[in-house]
């Protein structure tokens, strides 16, 4: 099995070994996810080395192995698939994704004297909580929840997309023609594995957030 970082719940737990049970042309579509990226289309060179960083510290994808999501978020823009609306304070998706990649490296270098790309990873972080940190005011031109959310609901379709990223939350992948037989709490079909600690992870989650913040203020400081 392979996941994000090599972090999971669910040990000994693998989608593709399923993958016998999809039809062919499910199965295609998910094993090309894990194939090489496909070189960019829609960013530029300049565009991709800040946003791959960006996206990486958006997914807290700090280790190997690392789904590449710029290259799923690249091809959806060059082909023009987005969600099919965006807000009325934004540009289209595309324009309103080459404008903040600009702005967050104007950032860096204003903040840091270095491009975003060249930052150490707690720098690239203190940029992007800035971002989040602005929700309710605006960044740079645009309103920040929104840029907020244009990021973010891009790099999770992305990621969340992907069987590495599926085998860290225990997801059984397409049900489809295989479906599901023991349906309800608790339940599990015999090919699925049970969490090695089931305890709820919000409150670790909280006091990471918390540790983060305050090495963010830190940082702040030290400017």
């Amino acid at each position: 099995m392979t996941t994000p970082g090599n972090a999971g719940r669910f040990d000994g737990y693998d989608v593709l070994a399923q993958a016998n049970h999809w039809d062919a042309v499910t199965q295609g579509v998910v094993l090309r996810r894990l194939g090489p990226p496909a070189p960019l289309r829609f960013f530029t060179e300049a565009e991709g080395a800040v946003a791959r960083p960006l996206l990486d510290r958006l997914l807290g994808q700090d280790e190997e192995p690392r789904i590449d999501v710029l290259a799923d978020i690249d091809s959806r823009l060059a082909l023009e698939v987005t969600d099919g609306w965006h807000y009325a304070d934004l540009p289209h998706d595309g324009e309103a994704w080459r404008r903040t990649l600009a702005w967050l490296d104007d950032d860096a270098r204003d903040r840091f004297g270095a491009d975003f790309a060249q930052l150490e990873r707690a720098q690239q972080a203190a940029l992007v909580q800035a971002v989040q940190d602005r929700i309710g005011d605006s960044w740079h031109e645009f309103p920040a929840r929104q840029v907020w959310s244009l990021w973010t609901r891009y790099a999770c379709a992305a990621f969340y997309a992907h069987p590495w990223a599926w085998n860290e939350i225990g997801f059984g992948g397409p049900a489809y023609p295989r479906g599901y037989k023991n349906i309800g709490l608790d339940k599990r079909e015999p090919w699925e594995k049970p969490e090695r600690d089931a305890h709820d992870p919000v409150p670790w989650v909280r006091r990471t957030e918390t540790a983060r913040r305050k090495h963010l203020d830190t940082l702040r400081g030290a400017e």
